[in-house]
């Protein structure tokens, strides 16, 4: 096993971790366990992997077993109504309060998706094409488009409510 090479991959793509722990987790430690948890799955996996994919493509996909293991394993759903919005950091780009707030809306209806459907939702919002999605997340090209339809109607009923 090559230390070095690994190293290099986790630094040169440790963004698609930070990504996955932002949605499954809301606090910074369970982020930095969750970080952990992941690397070191990523640690135990690299032996396997065989480059018939993206490296991205293959972190993607464990990583959000690993958070989705994980998520499922803890039991400690977070409290929907408990976030502290304060908190949530939005990018530097100038935003209205009216965009400010949807944006807010949006992310409090992610954190009531299922496991799954958080990991469809944030590759659809790094912009990865169906047929990615599905590669990483282990279902069909078709049951990714029909996942993320009933997601959207989903978002949509969940930011209604709000």
């Amino acid at each position: 096993m090559d230390n070095e090479a690994f190293l290099n991959t986790i630094t040169e793509n440790q963004g698609i971790i930070h990504k996955v722990c932002g949605v499954y987790c809301d606090t910074a430690e369970d982020r930095e366990d969750l970080f952990q948890e992941i690397v070191a799955q990523l640690w135990r996996s690299f032996p396997s992997f065989r480059n018939e994919s993206k490296i991205s493509t293959w972190m993607y996909r464990v990583s959000l077993n690993t958070a989705i293991t994980h998520f499922k394993k803890d039991k400690r759903r977070p409290d929907k109504d408990g976030i502290d919005h304060d908190n949530i950091q939005i990018a530097a780009i100038e935003y209205d309060e009216a965009q400010e707030e949807k944006i807010k809306m949006l992310h409090k209806a992610i954190t009531q998706l299922t496991g799954i459907e958080k990991s469809i939702v944030l590759l659809f919002l790094e912009d990865k094409k169906y047929e990615e999605i599905a590669e990483i997340v282990g279902i069909t090209q078709n049951y990714v488009r029909v996942k993320m339809n009933r997601i959207k109607l989903k978002l949509k009923k969940l930011m209604g409510d709000q």
